[in-house]
């Protein structure tokens, strides 16, 4: 019932900023809250940004006051604003949805390369 596209990833050097989005659509759907977790080889996959469709953001520490989750309820769609950008940022982010405040994040997105190297 849901579908997740995900763009605006690429290539920055350290220091750099990029602003990858997510658009959900489908034919009928409730959103609760969307998130952001990057996933990259040998490191464990998190939840970095999250925000409820009212505008309640949480975010993880390695990420808490370089990056920026905001959404655009009209439009189904998400931002995650990343600034001061680390090497070890470097990973496919992956936008989920969820539909509850008791569920999971039980949809996601196919994925945008981020890519922080000089």
């Amino acid at each position: 019932q849901v579908q997740l596209v995900e763009s605006g990833g690429g290539l920055v050097q350290p220091g750099g900023s990029l602003r990858p989005s997510c658009a959900a659509s489908g034919r009928t759907f409730i959103i609760y809250a969307m998130g952001w977790s990057p996933q990259a080889p040998g490191k464990q996959r998190e939840l970095v940004a999250t925000i409820t469709i009212g505008g309640i953001t949480n975010y993880a520490d390695s990420v808490k006051g370089r990056f920026t989750i905001s959404r655009d309820n009209a439009k189904n769609t998400v931002f995650l604003q990343m600034n001061s950008l680390k090497p070890e940022d470097t990973a496919v982010y992956y936008c989920g949805l969820r539909q509850s405040a008791s569920g999971g994040y039980n949809y996601w997105a196919q994925g945008t390369q981020v890519t922080v190297s000089s």
